[in-house]
């Protein structure tokens, strides 16, 4: 097998990867005609000192981007309109696409809420035979269609994954490219390192400590210098099989943690109102956890504070406990988390608890606590079924009443596993 692997795959691009351009801000301005072709910046909290989540095309045209704070983005941007994000409406486009994308084979994957691959080795004869560039037009169309004319997307085909989703980032907005064994070296001269999904700064330096400075040095370099030289691990026999177009990423991820955090709304909250947001929080990790069929063991609390008046650094403060019995309810996660943030510092900036040490839920084994256990499953159950129902929070603990206008739910960028 190894000498198939040295060489480049010159099997039939199978594997497609959609990206839709700029999702939240496309679908706010899809929303709102009075946005169309004008500079929108997507945030999670209508204040000048919040962050950016994602613009649109027209914003990043005036040097917007991600990250940058309302107020510094509308010095390089005065007509920047500032929109609050609404999961609901990302919700409804993700469900749109992955519905679009199953028309076309069995095996469809979202990476996240605005990006999904499609592997055509497992679609019916009959839909290959139409090829995929022609796919690729008809599902451009079907966005426009099905969701709205404001809607676009960049289309990349390839042999893996990671070469259709490299293509997918060649054109954008609403491009369509294809990476074959043919064009490979042609597409990565046009290219730096970093353009490379998977190499950041760290791994750059690593390459760049070894004589690799483009794409075309990284493809020319023997597995045995990537994995000894460079990676120190398989790591660098996969990218070296990545490059040329073989599959090493078709792998399924398990989730070991749920979690969300927080950065509070006010800096003299009293430590009642923080705990409140807590208790915000812990509902929301309970519920994510529920969702997924999971109960959990562990669970962490964790803040950052600011210094004292005119110190701007920041400290980090954060607890841990393990649990004997796994654990899953609204109630339970919040007592425990309560206990451990009794002893946080003062001047907190903001907040965070995740649950780890996940596991299946399983049939309650016979003890003397099963009815109860039985009982808080069909009564927890009951409180997500009517959530899910009438809207996130609709049923929950007295005192979080007046959390539900600071602590929103954000837009679940890397992950679809709450979709």
């Amino acid at each position: 097998m190894q000498y198939i692997m040295d060489s480049l795959n010159s099997g039939r691009p199978l594997i497609m990867h959609i990206d839709l351009n700029s999702c939240f801000a496309t679908v706010e301005q899809q929303a709102r005609v009075m946005l169309r072709g004008r500079p929108v910046a997507v945030v999670n909290r209508r204040t000048d000192q919040t962050m950016i989540v994602t613009c649109s095309y027209e914003a990043k045209a005036a040097g917007v981007k991600l990250g940058m704070k309302l107020r510094d983005a509308r010095k390089l941007c005065p007509d920047l309109v500032g929109v609050e994000s609404d999961p609901s409406k990302y919700k409804y486009v993700y469900h749109k696409l992955l519905n679009i994308m199953n028309d076309y084979s069995a095996h469809v994957t979202m990476k996240s809420i605005d990006e999904g691959v499609i592997d055509f080795t497992q679609a019916p004869q009959a839909i290959v035979e139409r090829g995929l560039e022609s796919i690729g037009m008809e599902i451009k169309q079907r966005l426009r269609d099905e969701i709205g004319v404001a809607m676009r997307c960049n289309v990349g085909i390839a042999t893996n994954r990671f070469l259709a989703k490299t293509a997918a980032s060649l054109h954008k907005p609403d491009g369509m490219d294809m990476i074959t064994h043919e064009n490979l070296r042609e597409v990565l001269a046009t290219l730096q390192l970093q353009d490379l999904t998977g190499i950041a700064g760290r791994n750059e330096h690593r390459l760049n400590a070894v004589g690799i400075y483009t794409p075309l040095d990284f493809l020319d370099t023997p597995a045995g210098v990537l994995h000894d030289m460079v990676f120190h691990s398989i790591n660098g026999e996969q990218w070296y099989q990545r490059l040329r177009g073989w599959e090493v990423d078709d792998v399924a991820t398990t989730v070991k943690r749920v979690g969300r955090q927080y950065v509070l709304d006010g800096f003299n909250l009293s430590f009642d109102q923080i705990l409140d947001r807590l208790h915000h929080l812990c509902e929301s990790v309970g519920y994510r956890m529920r969702k997924q069929g999971l109960s959990a063991r562990g669970i962490y609390v964790g803040t950052r504070t600011f210094g004292m008046t005119g110190d701007k650094r920041r400290s980090y403060w954060h607890a841990s406990h393990v649990s004997q019995t796994p654990f899953f309810s609204n109630e339970t996660i919040y007592g425990l988390a309560r206990m451990l943030f009794v002893n946080a510092p003062p001047n907190i900036r903001d907040i965070n608890v995740h649950c780890y040490l996940l596991q299946r839920e399983e049939p309650s084994q016979v003890s003397l606590f099963a009815d109860q256990i039985a009982r808080e499953r069909l009564v927890t159950g009951a409180i997500d079924e009517i959530n899910e129902r009438y809207g996130e929070h609709t049923i929950h603990a007295a005192s979080t009443t007046n959390t539900g206008p600071f602590v929103k739910t954000k837009i679940p960028f890397g992950s679809t596993r709450y979709l």
